[in-house]
C-alpha cells in the first residue's frame, strides 16, 4: 500500500454542480444583463455562483466529502435574454447557452471570482473540471441578435437515423449548430466585435486571436475560434480537464485537435504557475457521448450502426449511460463486469459513472428512496464517479411544479442539511455521513476505482480490489451486509498477513489479523478495510 494517497484520474470522484443552483455567496450578481425573474418554475437564474463554490471549498465541505474533482456547468456569458422551447419562459443559467465563449457571466461572478475560485479548489486538493460546448450556441431572442450564417446553420433538426442526421444538424428547433466542419475562414460575429469595443479589450483579443492563428496555421473557421477561445480558460486560470458536451453531435477530430490545444495550454499553464499546480498529472478529458454504455468499450455505435472510437479522438474517459441501470444488477454481477472492462479492453481509459444529472429523466432512484444504497453502489464501483450534487443530501429531483429537465435542477438543499431534516425514513445528516466515509476511502485508496476487483465471500459479501501501477500499489478488502447484532469475523487472507494492524474507515475502528480474519467492534453493516497507517 502507498504510504501517501495519490491521484489517478481513474479513481476520480468528480462533484457535478450547476453553478447558478448551488450556492450564492453574493446577492448582487443575482440578476444580471437585465434579466427578470419571469422564468417558468426552476428556469431562471436562482442566484448560486463562483464565489459560492470558494465559500464551499474554503468552509471544507468538498474535502469532507472526498472529493477529487469539481465539474463546472459553462461558466461563459451566456444569452441575456430568454426563449421557450416548448416548456416555459427559459433563462441560460445552466450555461449550455453561449454569447460569448471569452467572458465570465456576470450572474455567476467575474474573472476574479473565477481565478480565486481554481486557485482555492487547487489549494485544497481539488482539481476544476470546465464544461464546455462546442456544438451550438444560445438561441437568438429579443435581446440578443442571431449568429452569422457562415458561423451556424438552423436546420435541419436532427433526426438521428445516421452520423450526417446526428452531427450536421440543430439538436432541437432554434438552437444554433455551430459548423465545426467547415475549414473556410469567416470573420468575427459584429455583435462580438461590437461588444468587445464597448468593453475595451477589441484590439487585446485580436492580437491574440492573430497570435494563435499564426502560430497554428489554422484557418480562421468557427472551431478554431473556438478552440481557442476554449483553451483560453485554461491558459488564464489554470483549469485541470474538460467535460465535453454533446460530443457525438460533432465530428470526432475536432476533439482530438481540441485536446492537442488544450494539452498545450495546461503544460505552459504548469510551468508558469509552478506553485499554483496540483500535482503533474496531464490535461483530462471526459465526454457526454448520449447514450453510451461500459458494455461497448472504446467503440460507441452511432445512430444508423456506424462505430467510433472517441478514446482514440481526444478522450481519457466517457461518461457510463449504463451504470444508472447496472446498479440495480447483484452486486458482484456490478463490480466484477466493471473490473473485467476496464481491465480489459478499455485499459488504459476509463468511465464516468453517475446514479443521477442535469438531464436524465430516470436516475437510479428519482424518488431518493435508496440514498444510503445508491452512495454505496456508486462509490464502490470500478471506475471514476460523479456524484451530481445533493446526491450526497438526498435533493429534491423531481420537482412536481417544474417541466422536462427543469424538475432535475432544483437549488441546492442548505437548509435541509442544517436542520438535519427527515425525509421519508432518513435524516439527511445520516445520508450525507455515510456519502462522506465512503468517498472519503475511495479517494484514499486508488483500488476502488482504478483496481482489479476479486470476490472473497458471499456472506457477508467480502471483496478484495488490488492496484498495482508503475510501482504505485494500494489494497483494500470490503464487507458488504454484515450483521448489526454481533461482531463479524471478516476474511482479509491473502491480502493482508497475520499481526497487521487494519483500520475499518466506516467505523474508525482498528484490529489486528488473526487467522486471516479481522474483528471489529462495530456495529455497523460496512467495513472500508485499509492497513492502519503507521
Amino acid at each position: 500500500m502507498s504510504e501517501k494517497p495519490f491521484f489517478t484520474w481513474d479513481n476520480a470522484t468528480i462533484y457535478f454542480l450547476l453553478t447558478d443552483r448551488f450556492y450564492n455567496a453574493n446577492s448582487a450578481n443575482d440578476l444580471a444583463y437585465s434579466r427578470k425573474k419571469d422564468a417558468a418554475p426552476l428556469r431562471g437564474y436562482m442566484g448560486g455562483d463562483l464565489a459560492g463554490i470558494t465559500a464551499k471549498i474554503k468552509e471544507g465541505y468538498f474535502n469532507q466529502l472526498g472529493v477529487d474533482a469539481i465539474w463546472l456547468t459553462p461558466p461563459v456569458e451566456q444569452i441575456h435574454g430568454a426563449t421557450d422551447e416548448g416548456s416555459g419562459k427559459s433563462y441560460g443559467f445552466h450555461g449550455y447557452w453561449a454569447r460569448d465563449f471569452t467572458s465570465v457571466d456576470a450572474n455567476l461572478g467575474t474573472e476574479a471570482d473565477m481565478r480565486e475560485l481554481v486557485d482555492t479548489a487547487h489549494a485544497h486538493g481539488i482539481r476544476i473540471l470546465l464544461d464546455i460546448v462546442m456544438n451550438h450556441v444560445g438561441p437568438q431572442t429579443e435581446q440578443d441578435t442571431a449568429w452569422p450564417e457562415s458561423w451556424v446553420l438552423h436546420a435541419p433538426v436532427c433526426t438521428y437515423k445516421d452520423v450526417a442526421s446526428t452531427v450536421s444538424c440543430t439538436l432541437v428547433q432554434g438552437l444554433p449548430d455551430i459548423r465545426t466542419d467547415s475549414n473556410e475562414a469567416t470573420p468575427l460575429p459584429p455583435f462580438l466585435i461590437d461588444k468587445w469595443k464597448a468593453e475595451g479589450r477589441y484590439a487585446k483579443e485580436i492580437s491574440e486571436l492573430d497570435q494563435f492563428f499564426q502560430r497554428t496555421g489554422y484557418p480562421r473557421a468557427p472551431k478554431y475560434y473556438l478552440m481557442k477561445w476554449h483553451t483560453d480558460w485554461i491558459r488564464k486560470y489554470g483549469v485541470d480537464g474538460f467535460r465535453a458536451d454533446t460530443v457525438k453531435h460533432v465530428e470526432p477530430g475536432v476533439w482530438k485537435e481540441l485536446k492537442q490545444l488544450a494539452s498545450s495550454a495546461y503544460e505552459e499553464w504548469k510551468t508558469a504557475n509552478p506553485k499554483k499546480k496540483i500535482g503533474d498529472t496531464p490535461f483530462f478529458m471526459t465526454a457526454e457521448v448520449y447514450g453510451y454504455s461500459i458494455t461497448e468499450g472504446q467503440k460507441f455505435t452511432m445512430d444508423g450502426g456506424s462505430q467510433i472510437n472517441f478514446y482514440q479522438n481526444g478522450f481519457d474517459n466517457l461518461i457510463n449511460f449504463g451504470f444508472k441501470s447496472d446498479a440495480k444488477k447483484d452486486r458482484e454481477q456490478l463490480f466484477s463486469t466493471y473490473s473485467a472492462r476496464l481491465h480489459g479492453d478499455l485499459q488504459g481509459y476509463s468511465v464516468l459513472n453517475y446514479i443521477s444529472s442535469h438531464d436524465d429523466s430516470t436516475p437510479f432512484d428519482l424518488q431518493r428512496h435508496q440514498p444510503f444504497e445508491a452512495a454505496t453502489r456508486l462509490l464502490l464501483s470500478p471506475g471514476a464517479a460523479q456524484i451530481y450534487y445533493g446526491d450526497e443530501t438526498a435533493r429534491d429531483i423531481d420537482v412536481k411544479e417544474a417541466q422536462g429537465d427543469a424538475r432535475l435542477r432544483s437549488f441546492m438543499n442548505w437548509d435541509a442539511l442544517k436542520a438535519n431534516a427527515m425525509q421519508q425514513d432518513y435524516r439527511i445528516a445520516d445520508v450525507l455521513a455515510h456519502w462522506q466515509k465512503l468517498a472519503s476511502f475511495r479517494r484514499l485508496h486508488p483500488a476502488i476505482g482504478a483496481g482489479i476487483h476479486q470476490k472473497i465471500n458471499d456472506r457477508p459479501y467480502t471483496f478484495k480490489r488490488t492496484y498495482d501501477d508503475h510501482g504505485r500499489r494500494d489494497k483494500v478488502v470490503v464487507a458488504l451486509d454484515l450483521p448489526t447484532h454481533q461482531d463479524n469475523p471478516i476474511s482479509v487472507a491473502g491480502v493482508f498477513s497475520d499481526g497487521q494492524r487494519l483500520r475499518d474507515h466506516y467505523s474508525g475502528k482498528t484490529a489486528i489479523v488473526i487467522n486471516g480474519h479481522v474483528t471489529f467492534a462495530s456495529q455497523f453493516p460496512i467495513a472500508l478495510i485499509a492497513q492502519d497507517a503507521p
